[in-house]
């Protein structure tokens, strides 16, 4: 396989292409390959390294350091509580943390090396010239950890470029395009695609610092032509580029628009579509596996659905026995993949590896329904999204999208709770829209009932002032049962 950035190592990419910008700093490819060089020589053979992971420039420098220097880096989420920083530093082990100069550090981090990234340098020190192999580790990610302590999921080289390119053959994602997003900096949709696949095509990434529609509006009208973001950004353009000319201009110019980490629902695909004459696409993918599916930017709008396998991957639904279901556009099943986009184990967790696979199958732990096209719909995680109720598997995410379509609701999340003659009951959380009265519960019943099957109505409606969300803006579907 060849480098991982070979741009880095590309004499005839012109030097003053802009590689990273972060507000208004900017590094070209030249630049970049002479900031990282320095740190990259100096932890050369270290065993892992983790990076303080803020939306900087130099989070950016770090992890291509890292790479660069063959070293697996752990990036950590500047939030991170006490409990699971030292988890995860016990876990992983690593020997030095990479970080922007000035950062205030949390004191668990203090006993190990600290290496400030200069994104200044020039250096004298050279870029390696030996790739290490397509097998070795690139980044330890570790998982929310929504059922146990985090696991530290391995990702070899071999899976992120597979998976960049796999996505540039889909999107035509070229070295000519600028991508812009706010997205953190210490999870495969901000890291990986975000900032390493610009990297790997020779384009330019525009990070956006913190996400604001503003800066959208900004960073698309100065040359962005594709913009990646989560549903929770999604919504917000969606909710002001009604009444904000320059924002759906901005949108509508652009080449390509893509949300990820979780389902955008179909009124907000429907509003920004309207409003910027743009659709947008989704794709699927998640920590073990990085991306598995996309909506191709060329083909036929599916709002709801996720696309098609990606190059390379290989995905099946299959029922509580293992055999695979239907693709008739109505059976449920888990997704399970298997292709050169998977993980190669949780790191110190032979148990857990061996737990996730069904021989070369990835048992993703997501339910899905496909259409005989291929296309897929997921309903929810098996965990805490498929409700079984009256005999009937129910997809929480259908239920969402429904309730969505009502005029007094904002936000919805569905769960399940026991029922001792159902089963289980669905139960829908509401957060209700600008501020206004929350409407009657019968009228969203009946609203339900009248969308979707009568037996996928919800039996309780509870009202809050907002949803507990994580930092992409997936809900925490526990937290609300808790």
């Amino acid at each position: 396989m060849s480098a991982l950035l070979p741009a880095l190592h590309d004499p005839s990419l012109e030097a003053n292409r802009t590689a990273l910008r972060f507000g208004r700093r900017e590094l070209t490819y030249r630049q970049l390959a002479a900031a990282a060089a320095a740190p990259a020589a100096r932890i050369a053979g270290a065993g892992r390294v983790a990076v303080w992971a803020t939306p900087t420039m130099e989070t950016a420098v770090g992890v291509v350091a890292a790479l660069l220097a063959g070293v697996p880096a752990v990036p950590l989420n500047p939030r991170i509580g006490e409990r699971e920083l030292a988890h995860i530093l016990s876990d992983s082990a690593p020997t030095a943390v990479l970080t922007e100069p000035g950062a205030a550090l949390p004191a668990a981090l203090e006993a190990l090396e600290r290496v400030d990234v200069d994104v200044t340098a020039a250096g004298l020190e050279t870029l390696r010239e030996e790739e290490p192999g397509e097998e070795e580790p690139a980044l330890i990610v570790y998982t929310s950890g929504t059922t146990g302590p985090p696991k530290g999921v391995v990702l070899p080289r071999r899976a992120l470029a597979s998976t960049l390119d796999a996505l540039a053959e889909v999107w035509r994602w070229t070295a000519e395009d600028v991508l812009v997003h706010g997205l953190p900096l210490f999870h495969v949709h901000g890291l990986i695609l975000g900032v390493l696949g610009p990297l790997r095509l020779g384009g330019t990434l525009h990070h956006l610092g913190r996400f604001s529609t503003e800066g959208v509006a900004e960073a698309l009208s100065a040359g962005g032509t594709m913009l990646f973001g989560v549903p929770t950004m999604y919504h917000r353009m969606a909710e002001e580029a009604g009444d904000d000319p320059a924002l759906a201009a901005a949108l509508g110019g652009a080449r390509l628009l893509v949300s990820g980490s979780a389902a955008l629902p179909v009124r907000d695909h429907e509003r920004l579509s309207a409003s910027t004459g743009r659709r947008i696409v989704e794709r699927y993918g998640m920590t073990e596996t990085l991306m598995n599916t996309s909506v191709p930017m060329d083909g036929e709008p599916r709002p709801g659905t996720v696309g098609l396998p990606l190059p390379g991957v290989r995905l099946r639904l299959v029922d509580e026995r293992g055999a695979e279901v239907a693709a008739d556009g109505e059976t449920v099943g888990e997704i399970q993949v298997c292709g050169p986009n998977l993980f190669t184990e949780y790191l110190n967790r032979p148990d857990a590896t061996a737990e996730a696979f069904d021989g070369e199958w990835f048992r993703t732990g997501d339910m899905a329904t496909r259409t005989p096209d291929g296309a897929v719909r997921i309903v929810g995680r098996k965990a805490t999204d498929l409700i079984k109720s009256g005999g009937y598997k129910i997809g929480a995410g259908e239920i969402e999208n429904a309730l969505l379509e009502h005029p007094g609701v904002a936000e919805a999340a569905v769960t399940g709770e026991p029922d001792p003659d159902l089963g289980e009951r669905v139960v829908a959380w509401i957060v209700p829209r600008d501020g206004r009265q929350a409407p009657d519960t019968r009228e969203l019943v009946d609203h339900v009932a009248g969308q979707l099957a009568p037996h996928k109505r919800p039996r309780t409606v509870h009202f809050l002032d907002r949803l507990p969300r994580n930092d992409m803006g997936k809900i925490m579907k526990r937290a609300l049962r808790a």
